[in-house]
């Protein structure tokens, strides 16, 4: 996933190391115990791979606040990361992530189905029986037939769009199913891989095996919709709820309010807590008015999850550090080198630039190492299957330039004296326009002469992620982030690796990357249903992403995140790349 879905605001270099240095103080236990209202706070950190202020009370309106409104509440277009994780409340699907920190939220659990799923010996069929009670908010029970009508509507793209493809890609390669508003067909079926003998049994029929295919089932897209509830693109507006928290309004960019769904089963639900009586979210577009607000405890928690302001961060590591977790997000902030525009055509000519960089800079740039994260080795986070930590092709941990490899590059690839290209960077985000200008700097040192296109950031997907554009603009680094879908080489590498995932517009292969042995190991991987071994083949296809240079990662990033003191069960997860888990959470009467 894109940060272009995740809207993150952050700090400018200028104030980085200050940040840094307050959460090393915080770190080491300066600063205060709970918010503005007098609440105790659980502690610095004490939500990262544990759970904070642990409790089974029901009962008060959690308060969320955001400056970032969801892309689309449809459990079939939402694409923001923070929108998958929300949509718990009113979206049940066959299996979903533990709700358990860090790591284990990776493993998935059975939800409205009895168990995982029977997976046939050629890895291409999954069978699934529904449990007992699944209900809708009007009482009426939850079918398989609605399950696969709602993963249907993914297919009708003239209506549902925006939404991740993964179901589509896999069950229907060939994309010859059109959707259940225009299917013609006389029996109306519907989409053929997806059979529903009877009402509590569901079978998907894969033309190839996935290995992946569960986590798919676990999107909110693979969620049930009810035909006679179904308003197609306004679906949004007020989604018809099957899980413990039912819509009452919806103003958009304003905010919305969930109430208790009467009609939900507890003893059908073995994952969602269901604490609060009510959920609220206030949106905004004052971000810094935001974090005081935070902090004043007005609200509990940031809905957008993507770190507090500078001016909020200080303030909050300096008074109120409890109320503070340093998650690793998942993402991965990067470079890349397009093959279209010389001389990044030339490995030689990428390693250059991989070698000048200043790599120290570059993540005190993101924020430091607490606000911004650890320098990055390579194109694997750490929450993904297949990262090795010792695995440092370039000797970046180091921190420092090596001006003496980037000249001997610059000679093996035919330009001794340097080059010159463009650096393009979106100007809404100026941790990443402080990357540009710390790149920019280093590369000056050998003698490559690199210049700043700040482009809309609104409009990434016609400038960066238009090939021809690109060439055309003489883009030669690109600047920006990639998070998984869901946790595995296939969430995360294939999109910006793969050959096959090349577009015309909206391309996210920014390097145009389609090496045959890159994609065979994506090939390979797929077929593989042990997680741990598919790990291991795509970290070797991290490795030849990695050697041939077509990356430079700045940072595993990191984010500065507020908990209020009247939260309870809070805890970070994996599986919504380093946000609470906002289904078990509950608050303080």
């Amino acid at each position: 996933m894109t940060t272009q879905s995740t809207s993150r605001r952050r700090l400018a270099a200028g104030s980085a190391l200050v940040v840094a240095a307050l959460v090393g103080t915080a770190a080491c236990g300066g600063g205060g115990s709970g918010d503005s209202k007098g609440g105790k706070a659980a502690g610095f950190n004490a939500g990262v791979g544990k759970v904070a202020s642990p409790s089974d009370k029901k009962g008060g309106e959690l308060k969320f606040i955001g400056t970032q409104d969801a892309d689309s509440w449809d459990p079939q277009r939402g694409y923001y990361g923070f929108v998958w994780d929300f949509a718990r409340y009113y979206v049940r699907t066959l299996v979903t992530p533990k709700a358990a920190p860090g790591a284990q939220s990776s493993t998935l659990v059975p939800d409205m189905a009895t168990d995982t799923g029977q997976i046939s010996a050629d890895k291409k069929t999954y069978t699934f029986t529904l449990r007992s009670g699944l209900t809708w908010e009007d009482g009426q029970p939850v079918t398989s037939q609605h399950i696969k009508y709602g993963i249907e509507r993914t297919w009708a793209t003239d209506k549902i769009s925006g939404g991740p493809t993964w179901l589509k890609d896999t069950l229907d390669p060939e994309n010859e199913y059109k959707g259940p508003y225009k299917d013609t067909s006389k029996d109306k079926l519907g989409l053929k891989a997806i059979e529903t003998p009877d009402e509590k049994t569901i079978i998907f029929k894969l033309p190839k095996p996935n290995g992946d295919f569960l986590q798919m089932l676990a999107l909110p897209a693979a969620g049930p919709v009810r035909p006679d509830k179904d308003t197609a693109e306004k679906y949004g507006s007020k989604p018809f709820s099957n899980g413990p928290y039912k819509w009452v309004s919806y103003t958009p960019n304003k905010g919305l309010e969930l109430v208790r769904n009467d009609k939900w089963k507890k003893e059908s639900d073995p994952v969602r807590k269901a604490l609060p009586d009510k959920i609220t979210v206030k949106l905004t577009t004052n971000a810094d008015d935001m974090d005081n607000r935070l902090i004043a405890g007005d609200y509990d928690l940031d809905i957008n999850a993507t770190g507090m302001g500078s001016a909020g961060r200080q303030k909050a590591l300096q008074s109120n550090k409890a109320n503070v977790d340093n998650p690793e997000t998942g993402f991965i902030r990067y470079a890349a080198f397009p093959k279209t525009v010389a001389p990044f055509d030339n490995e030689h000519c990428r390693k250059a630039v991989i070698h000048a960089a200043d790599h120290t800079s570059l993540q005190t740039a993101r924020g430091g190492p607490q606000a911004g994260g650890d320098i990055g080795t390579s194109m694997l986070p750490p929450s993904v299957k297949g990262f090795d930590a010792n695995y440092d092709p370039y000797d970046v941990k180091q921190g420092k330039p090596n001006e003496a490899k980037a000249k001997e590059e610059l000679k093996a690839c035919g330009k001794p004296g340097g080059f010159k290209t463009t650096i393009a960077v979106r100007n809404n985000k100026p941790p990443e326009v402080a990357t540009a200008e710390s790149l920019q700097a280093a590369l000056k040192k050998v003698g490559i002469d690199a210049q700043i296109d700040q482009y809309d950031g609104a409009q990434s997907t016609g400038i960066i992620g238009a090939p021809k554009n690109v060439k055309a603009k003489n883009y030669g680094i690109i600047i920006m982030g990639w998070g998984a879908d869901f946790p595995s080489g296939q969430g995360f590498l294939k999109p910006i690796a793969d050959g096959r995932f090349i577009q015309q517009s909206g391309n996210q292969n920014y390097p145009e990357l389609d090496d045959p042995a890159v994609n065979k190991l994506f090939d390979d991987a797929l077929v593989e249903t042990d997680p741990e071994k598919a790990g291991k083949i795509y970290q070797e296809a991290n490795k030849k992403v990695m050697e041939g240079a077509w990356y430079l990662p700045f940072t595993y990033e990191k984010n500065i995140i507020w908990r209020s003191s009247r939260l309870t069960n809070v805890y970070t997860a994996d599986s919504y790349n380093g946000r609470y888990d906002y289904a078990s959470l509950g608050v303080v009467k």
